[in-house]
């Protein structure tokens, strides 16, 4: 979310442990995205722990399209059974509600939160495509400021969060920025390292490695304070925009109406899950945080960021082309 908006910290209530008779044959994670992405990268290592947990067998159901919304229109007709679980970016139940006119789901009332599987930020990033010396967004913005013709950021889809902190970044600070919309983040990375773009705001775990390599550079984080995973480089907020402090979930759901018993169970089993040896590495390389909280108090996080949304869409006048 940009700007100020509730903390995922809230207070754990305690959470049934499943037990062997508990657990189901088998279950579906739908996501909204192609295999390979950030979804991939946290949610396969968690549900290798959660066999045995939860369920069995958990399956890959990947239903890319729509930024998401193909996959969560699916969940939404499944039957609540516990069977069928969707992954989705925050984006996709909090701030699609303001910017689609014809969106057929509502977050609010059509799933059944379970839990935030990670928490992650976003960097705004330079590639080849900008010359070396640029080492900030003030320098960056200079330079677009002069090469108007050239002035691009690259976003992995339009709509996105990171669409919204350009227009912000480009409006607060009166350069005329242009959004290139991609689909998916690793076509973006792909021209953003060939240099066909010259910069990008995208999740900082797709680009962390080829910052670390020194292939790409990083401009600024874009969240509040400064990332534990590169505490050299500031935050836009630190350079003179506090408007933009981009951080989000990805989280699981399912259909409503699904028994609140299933739910604490699944919960609960991730919960002990990412406990396991292990997992804490994998959120580490890839630059991604948990936080322990229950189905009601995830419930709540997205109530709170889908209406932290609303005044930043009118701010833009934003409306996606549906």
């Amino acid at each position: 979310m940009i700007g100020r908006r509730a903390t995922l910290a809230l207070p754990t209530a305690a959470l049934p442990w499943p037990s062997a008779a508990q657990t189901r044959a088998q279950a579906w994670l739908v996501l909204g995205f192609p295999p390979g992405g950030l979804g991939d990268i946290v949610s396969r290592p968690l549900v290798e722990r959660l066999r045995g947990r939860y369920a069995q067998t958990i399956l890959f159901d990947h239903r890319p399209g729509a930024g998401g919304r193909i996959a969560a229109e699916y969940v939404k007709g499944r039957t609540p059974d516990g069977a069928t679980i969707l992954q989705v970016p925050g984006s996709v139940m909090t701030l699609y509600p303001h910017i689609h006119r014809t969106l057929r789901y509502d977050p609010l009332t059509d799933f059944a939160p379970i839990v935030p599987i990670c928490t992650y930020t976003y960097c705004f990033t330079a590639g080849p495509g900008l010359p070396a010396p640029i080492a900030d967004a003030a320098a960056f913005l200079a330079w677009a400021r002069a090469n108007p013709s050239r002035a691009a950021y690259g976003i992995p889809a339009s709509g996105s969060p990171m669409h919204f902190a350009g227009m912000i970044l480009g409006r607060e600070s009166g350069v005329d920025l242009t959004a290139v919309p991609y689909r998916g983040g690793a076509p973006l990375l792909q021209d953003l390292l060939g240099g066909q773009v010259p910069v990008s705001l995208n999740v900082l775990t797709e680009v962390l490695p080829h910052i670390r390599e020194g292939r790409l550079r990083a401009l600024g984080v874009a969240s509040a304070a400064r990332s534990p995973y590169l505490p050299e480089v500031p935050s836009l907020a630190e350079q003179g925009f506090p408007a933009i402090d981009l951080r989000d979930w990805l989280g699981w759901f399912a259909p409503a109406g699904t028994p609140s018993d299933v739910v604490a169970r699944l919960s609960a089993a991730v919960h002990e899950a990412r406990q396991t040896p292990g997992f804490a590495d994998v959120l580490a390389r890839n630059a991604l945080g948990t936080v322990d909280v229950s189905p009601q108090g995830f419930a709540e996080v997205v109530r709170r960021d889908h209406a932290a949304w609303a005044p930043v869409v009118r701010a833009t006048g934003f409306t996606a082309d549906d």
